[in-house]
């Protein structure tokens, strides 16, 4: 019986033919860096095990592992975590949103320092009442995602007096990920329920 090759998980090199049968990297610098990387990855696995993943442009534009242009509404051209990460297609990774589950997002424009590391007060407020979620720094560095579990069929985006913006959204949508955690936010998702209904 012919045997399939077994690969190294980092590199996807074939393993040494000798190599133990519970091996998974074909030497020790492979695995110290599939360990840095899972080790800085927060990620959360509510997100990392769905197969919704996109690869993004500069301009936001999602787009498939292959470089075409995605579809927030096109399972056909979303991917697993794992190929959107190995691909190395424009500049980063985003994740869909959609109405097979309860995965929600919360966006704030303009609400981080960049230099400070200090949230705005209105934004500090919201991140609070999100409670133990994940929280990520937008791509744009002054911004946060909010991600959690709540009832949101229809987005939204609410316009503040000082010219920002919140926005909520919970399907037909991607959003660019950056996996740059906020402060000490854990790598699960909240029920946000209270928070996205009291957000008009």
């Amino acid at each position: 019986m012919k045997m399939t090759p077994r690969t190294c998980e980092h590199c996807a090199a074939p393993l040494p033919l000798m190599a133990r049968r519970h091996a998974r990297f074909c030497d020790t610098r492979c695995r110290s860096k599939a360990h840095r990387i899972a080790k800085a990855d927060a990620t959360p696995h509510e997100l990392t095990t769905r197969a919704r993943w996109v690869r993004r442009s500069a301009t936001k534009v999602p787009l498939t592992t292959g470089g075409i242009p995605a579809s927030s509404t096109n399972a056909r051209t979303w991917s697993s975590y794992k190929d959107a990460v190995a691909s190395t297609v424009g500049v980063g990774l985003g994740f869909v949103l959609s109405n097979v589950d309860d995965i929600v997002c919360i966006d704030l424009d303009h609400c981080l320092n960049t230099l400070t590391g200090r949230l705005a007060p209105w934004a500090a407020a919201i991140v609070r009442d999100a409670g133990a979620t994940y929280v990520e720094v937008s791509p744009s560095g002054d911004g946060l995602h909010i991600w959690g579990r709540a009832n949101v069929r229809q987005g939204r985006r609410i316009r503040r007096p000082d010219g920002t913006a919140v926005e909520i959204y919970g399907t037909g949508r991607y959003i660019a990920m950056t996996g740059r955690r906020f402060k000490n936010a854990p790598s699960t998702l909240n029920d946000i329920n209270a928070l996205t209904t009291t957000l008009v």
